[in-house]
């Protein structure tokens, strides 16, 4: 036991480690300032510039949706394609696979990519060929990708003439709808083959950042695996995989090339439904086409903001301090 001074008591309080006081603490501050001014600043030109050109565009959008196209002619501004919009079955029904695509390719994508992060940080050996293999379909276009899956699932692709070859069907016929199919299945594979090793690749740099230290003393104390991965690993993922999850199902929900390719006929997503409205021969049907480009930013930047503010708020209690209560 350490000594104490003559005439004062031994605490048994735990030495705590406060933030510095003083000069020292103040230069601190402007060394975070000075870093935060150079970051902005740097971002300051490509952050306008696709400012500038989202405003625009979704300006475009909505003056267009309002009746206010110069391409057609009209009274005024007006909600009626809007009202038309909602009140269809095959909007509806449009938005709810839209929703369901990108919900489950999401969900998928970011289990299967956390698994294959603990996997490979567990790796002992050739851990850098598996993780460069692991990420090798990062670059791919997701236009190429889209067709892969279309020559490989396909009722006449690859995989169907295997199974004919091996006598499992009779013909393409007997090879189940993989492709243009009202599940959407290809789309989703499609979708989670791409996203994985994104989702993948960031949980794996945060894994490294963080350590072994924590999940060694979980280990220590006697927990389980499964403990192990809910106490400790997940909530030290969570605040940097939220927003990649954001990311995510942002561009499933809103991309449009992979539905095309891949999609059904009926209902189409929602990017789609708005391309076909746009180019249908009755150029009053572009304002409906408008209006859900609209839906879909708005659905979009809402996501993106809620996203946001979840991630800060699981980051948030980390950086406060504790109360004094909590840190003896």
């Amino acid at each position: 036991m350490a000594a104490s001074a003559p005439g004062r008591p031994v605490s048994n309080r735990r030495s705590t480690t406060r933030p510095p006081r003083g000069p020292g603490r103040g230069r601190l501050r402007r060394v975070w300032r000075h870093e935060r001014v150079r970051t902005l600043t740097a971002l300051a030109p490509p952050l306008l510039l696709v400012g500038v050109l989202f405003a625009t565009a979704f300006g475009f959008a909505v003056t267009s949706s309002l009746g206010l196209s110069p391409f057609v002619a009209g009274d005024g501004p007006t909600l009626a394609a809007y009202q038309r919009l909602f009140t269809s079955a095959e909007f509806t029904r449009s938005l709810a696979l839209t929703t369901y695509v990108a919900v489950v390719a999401t969900a998928s994508s970011v289990v299967l990519g956390i698994g294959a992060a603990l996997v490979l940080d567990r790796a002992r050996f050739g851990r850098r060929a598996v993780t460069t293999l692991f990420q090798l379909n990062l670059p791919i276009p997701h236009v190429i990708g889209a067709v892969a899956i279309l020559l490989l699932l396909g009722q006449s692709g690859f995989v169907s003439r295997l199974a004919f070859q091996a006598g499992l069907i009779d013909g393409p016929a007997g090879f189940p709808a993989l492709v243009f199919d009202p599940a959407a299945i290809g789309i989703i594979v499609q979708y989670v083959w791409k996203e994985v090793p994104f989702i993948g690749i960031i949980a794996l740099a945060i894994l490294r950042s963080a350590g072994d230290d924590l999940d060694e003393a979980a280990r220590t104390l006697g927990a389980s695996g499964w403990q192990r991965l809910r106490h400790v690993t997940l909530p030290v993922l969570l605040p940097g995989l939220v927003p990649a999850t954001v990311i995510v199902f942002a561009f499933t929900f809103g991309t449009f090339e992979v539905p095309l390719l891949l999609g059904p006929s009926f209902p189409a997503v929602l990017p789609v439904l708005a391309h076909r409205r746009y180019l249908d021969v009755d150029l009053a049907a572009r304002d409906e086409a408008m209006a859900i480009s609209v839906v879909i930013t708005v659905i979009v930047v809402v996501l993106v903001v809620v996203g946001a503010w979840a991630a800060r708020r699981l980051v948030r209690p980390d950086a406060r301090p504790q109360p004094r209560a909590a840190r003896r």
